[in-house]
């Protein structure tokens, strides 16, 4: 892992490629990017992301702020990237991909372990699902660049031998007998995610931490997993982390009622957002195995959480009742 001082070393070598390298570089985020505030010649405050490396290629992150850039000419409420000095999204770094954002002064909508009883998570969830659909609708409309190199979120993706964020069913901290329910889950799965019809650029991580309140407005960040995907796997992530929550139905049904303002979500394919779900939770079981094996705590919770929506699945019973 990187350690501050080089991180701060190519922070100050990006600042040039935006003529700001006299401007102050404060770290502020570290996780799988790392994030330094500093200040554009303009005297706007930015962001400046060094990517993790080994997950987007350079075009991909390329791609996903010229996506980004689309949406918010389409008046979709989103992260604004700045173009470099020389007009690219993106420079490189000494082998690393750096950009830089548009400050958003704000904070999160919410924390993961937050009960939803009172909270803004649950308050602006009309407002959060009428915002995901507008980025589907302008999505639909145009504002994607093209051709779109990004990993999709597909079957292969999501259920193949391999997906995309690990093999759920061989979380270490599973029983033999949840691996196999697991496994059996996945099959059931496959039959029915062929019955999904909307299908296109989605943001595929509207976890509490990427929806910014800013000024009172709603901002989604944050488009690291960008890609095709089912629009349904936006509203499912949206609801994972109110797992287990007394409340996780009306989340759903203000949710869904906020998105149908916007946009057609037909009955039977709102049918199936408790499959989505299931399908986030086993994401996430697989994603835990590599980003956080440090972590046996974290494994388990979401293994767990895996094997519950995994029986439902499999009873054809849904987490909550009825969301129309």
């Amino acid at each position: 892992m990187m350690d501050d001082a080089k991180a701060y070393e190519l922070a100050g070598a990006a600042q040039r490629a935006w003529l700001c390298q006299s401007a102050p570089l404060q770290m502020v985020w570290r996780s799988e990017n790392i994030v330094f505030a500093t200040v554009h010649g303009s005297g706007a405050k930015l962001a400046l992301r060094l990517h993790r490396p080994g997950y987007q290629d350079p075009a991909a992150i390329a791609c996903e702020l010229a996506w980004c850039a689309k949406l918010a000419d389409a008046g979709v409420a989103v992260v604004e990237p700045l173009p470099a000095a020389s007009g690219a999204w993106i420079a490189q770094v000494q082998g690393m991909t750096a950009s830089c954002l548009r400050w958003i002064s704000g904070k999160p909508l919410g924390a993961a372990d937050e009960k939803l009883e009172g909270s803004a998570v649950l308050e602006r969830a009309e407002d959060l699902g009428a915002l995901l659909a507008h980025l589907h609708n302008a999505a639909d409309a145009g504002a994607c660049p093209s051709p779109f190199p990004r990993a999709a979120w597909d079957q292969d993706a999501l259920l193949g031998p391999v997906p995309r964020l690990g093999p759920f069913w061989e979380n270490p901290t599973l029983s033999a007998e949840e691996s196999t329910l697991l496994q059996q889950a996945r099959e059931k799965a496959a039959l029915m995610l062929p019955r999904a019809t909307d299908f296109g650029p989605i943001h595929a991580d509207v976890l509490r931490s990427n929806v910014m309140v800013e000024a009172g407005k709603l901002r989604l960040i944050d488009f690291d997993d960008c890609g095709p995907g089912w629009r349904l796997y936006d509203l499912a992530t949206v609801l994972i982390q109110s797992w287990g929550d007394p409340l996780l139905g009306e989340h759903a049904r203000r949710l869904v009622a906020g998105y149908r303002k916007n946009r057609a979500l037909p009955d039977d394919q709102l049918e199936l957002l408790p499959l989505f779900l299931s399908l986030r939770a086993f994401s996430s079981a697989g994603w835990v195995v590599t980003r956080a094996a440090q972590d046996p705590k974290r494994q388990r919770s979401y293994a767990r959480r895996a094997v519950e929506l995994a029986r439902l699945l499999l009873k054809d019973a849904a987490p909550w009742k009825g969301v129309a």
